[in-house]
């Protein structure tokens, strides 16, 4: 069974930096390799909107607009877990930040900048 569990996250003020992780569990070894991986977030009041993803094999990046130059993905293969890497935050960065993969969610992890 695939699980998904999110951390890293939580109060800082805007332009600092924050790492968070997205341990997996139920896809390991070959097929973590293989596996897209994906971050949301959600802010209150609004939809869940992507964020980053990282690919399988090549481990192509893809990034919504607004986080460019500031957020980066990436995955460390041999602890089957990815991380996204936000830098320079703005308060409207604020959300729930969830890690997708193979259909399943986390249960998410607040991100809160402040001013």
């Amino acid at each position: 069974q695939v699980q998904l569990v999110e951390s890293g996250g939580g109060l800082v003020q805007a332009g600092g930096s924050l790492r968070l992780s997205c341990a997996t569990s139920g896809i390991t070894g070959s097929i973590f390799r293989l596996t897209t991986i994906s971050w949301y977030r959600q802010a209150p009041g609004k939809q869940r909107d992507f964020v980053a993803l990282i690919t399988g094999v090549s481990g192509f990046t893809n990034y919504a607009d607004s986080v460019k130059g500031r957020f980066t993905i990436f995955r460390d293969n041999a602890k089957n877990t990815v991380y996204l890497q936000m830098n320079s935050l703005e308060l409207e960065d604020t959300a729930v930040y969830y890690c997708k993969a193979k259909e399943r969610w986390g249960q998410g992890t607040q991100v809160t900048v402040s001013s």
